[in-house]
């Protein structure tokens, strides 16, 4: 080889090994082919690239340039776009990413735990509405189940058009939720569904914030304690009963899989790393939220948690105090023949006091479960009543969205009237029968008996017990499973309440 071909062999080798080591602009998978912008708001864009690399996004005639910081990240903001599409988003660097089928209307996350994750082919008119999810404008993206302490910036998945195949495996409570926005609205609809079954709400908030919050100590401490005793033989082990278990036919009591607690979903932290994290900063305009179950036992923790998580995404998005809804727990296992104490019933009670935070919503299903299931079938009217707290609140409907909720009481004689705000024009009606069910009364003993109910006005409620001579306190629907039948002519129900403060059976549990 002459001097002169071996320089131009150097030269070649050098050039080619200075373009491999280009990094291609990327971005992670919340965007893609089929993906929904939200509406006349400035949506980031983000990804990487070569550390200084200029990278330029453009759609629909806009166009906006960044250079990559030293770390290879960019970041850039579209002005706001109206509904439309179907358009194609491009982001240019050293390479040239083209994502095809854009449409711009209105985007919602779609988070929790099982009953939210449940799935349109496991719920009520499984077949018809299957058969029926034919709407090419609305599109639907899951994010997958990652726990880990290491927060992540991308996941595994993709934006698929709603048809009747990407529907039945689809949150059924998004789905349905969604499907009515859209033939309401008549605009896109991307919904993002990012729940997991079992989840604890600790799990969805980043660790550093219970750490500067300063007030859970306690759960943190244990949850260290349990995550250094959990070792790969103690799963393995754990892994090897379950098998035999299986290969012995499966014999009372059932058992499940066994889940490695240091990567589930009730290590605080982990589904926040892993699931949300990737997907912090997408524009939306809300969240829909259905959780609780797993926090039952720690109901007053609830009372802070839940607040502390909303706020936390809320600040981490860096969108204002967007819209966040969620379902109240639903009536759940045996019914009860005499009043009493419920962590079920202190859950809702945290749920409801969470409705101080601006721009909030609770979708009360009191009257939707199953006790024999905790997970109900009935995920449309789970589904409607979160629609019209959206259509209501966010889109300029008049209807009726709230729940009946308790406002004030007043005793006079041995009689308590109960008045209630968001009550619509028609007024309260007990359904089923005349007499409202479900209220309970005491005296100063704290011994509650069912009380005699009647209603007085359209928004208020006598209540009574020859038993209890002066009474002091009501409570409505204060138990796991209540009987109870008070609604509004819309058929939503009354909040379940209590007008006493007395220590519930949670009040001490922190961990």
């Amino acid at each position: 080889m002459t001097p002169r071909k071996s320089h131009l062999t150097l030269l070649a080798c050098i050039i080619g090994t200075s373009l491999s080591l280009q990094a291609d602009v990327s971005l992670p998978n919340i965007f893609g082919d089929h993906m929904v912008l939200q509406r006349e708001q400035a949506n980031p864009v983000w990804g990487k690239a070569d550390a200084g690399e200029k990278v330029t996004v453009s759609i629909d005639g806009q166009s906006h340039s960044t250079v990559a910081a030293t770390d290879g990240t960019w970041r850039i903001k579209l002005d706001p776009l109206t509904v439309g599409g179907p358009y194609e988003l491009t982001v240019q660097g050293n390479n040239t990413v083209t994502f095809k089928d854009v449409l711009v209307g209105e985007v919602w996350i779609c988070s929790g735990q099982s009953n939210m994750q449940w799935p349109l082919k496991k719920s009520d008119h499984a077949e018809l509405e299957i058969t029926s999810a034919n709407y090419p404008e609305i599109r639907l993206i899951s994010v997958p189940q990652v726990g880990t302490q290491e927060a992540q910036d991308d996941f595994n998945g993709q934006w698929e058009a709603c048809t009747p195949e990407t529907a039945a495996d689809f949150s059924a409570v998004g789905y349905l939720f969604g499907r009515r926005l859209h033939n309401t609205l008549g605009v896109p609809i991307g919904l993002i569904d990012n729940a997991w079954g079992g989840s604890a709400a600790e799990a969805w908030i980043p660790r550093e914030t219970f750490e500067a919050d300063g007030g859970y100590a306690e759960l943190l401490a244990a949850w260290d304690a349990k995550v250094a005793a959990y070792t790969d033989e103690m799963h393995a082990a754990k892994i090897a009963e379950f098998e035999a278990w299986e290969a012995a036919g499966k014999p009372k009591p059932n058992k499940s899989m066994p889940r490695d607690i240091r990567v589930g979903q009730h290590r605080p932290g982990n589904l926040f790393n892993g699931v949300l994290n990737p997907t912090i900063g997408y524009g939306i305009r809300g969240v829909i939220w259905y959780q609780g179950e797993s926090n039952a036992g720690r109901a007053y923790q609830y009372r802070d948690l839940f607040p502390l998580m909303i706020t936390t995404w809320r600040e981490l998005w860096q969108q204002g105090d967007f819209p966040f809804y969620w379902v109240q727990l639903a009536d759940f296992q045996a019914e009860v023949d005499e009043p009493g104490d419920s962590n079920w019933a202190e859950l809702r009670e945290a749920q409801t006091m969470t409705l101080a935070l601006p721009n909030t919503g609770e979708a009360v299903i009191i009257d939707a479960g199953e006790g024999r299931d905790i997970h109900p079938r009935d995920k449309q009217t789970v589904a409607n009543r979160l629609a019209r707290l959206a259509l209501a609140k966010d889109y300029g409907y008049t209807m009726a969205s709230d729940s009946p909720r308790y406002a004030a009481m007043e005793t006079k004689d041995n009689a308590i009237t109960l008045t209630f705000d968001h009550v619509s024009n028609a007024g309260l009606y007990a359904f089923d029968v005349q007499e409202p069910k479900g209220f309970a009364i005491a005296g100063e003993d704290k011994a509650f008996v069912w009380a005699d109910a009647k209603i007085i006005g359209k928004n208020q409620v006598e209540v009574s017990s020859p038993s209890v001579l002066n009474p002091v306190a009501v409570r409505y629907g204060w138990a796991t499973n209540p009987v109870v039948n008070l609604q509004d002519r819309n058929g939503l129900p009354v909040t379940p309440f209590r007008t006493d403060d007395w220590p519930g059976t949670t009040v001490n549990n922190v961990k």
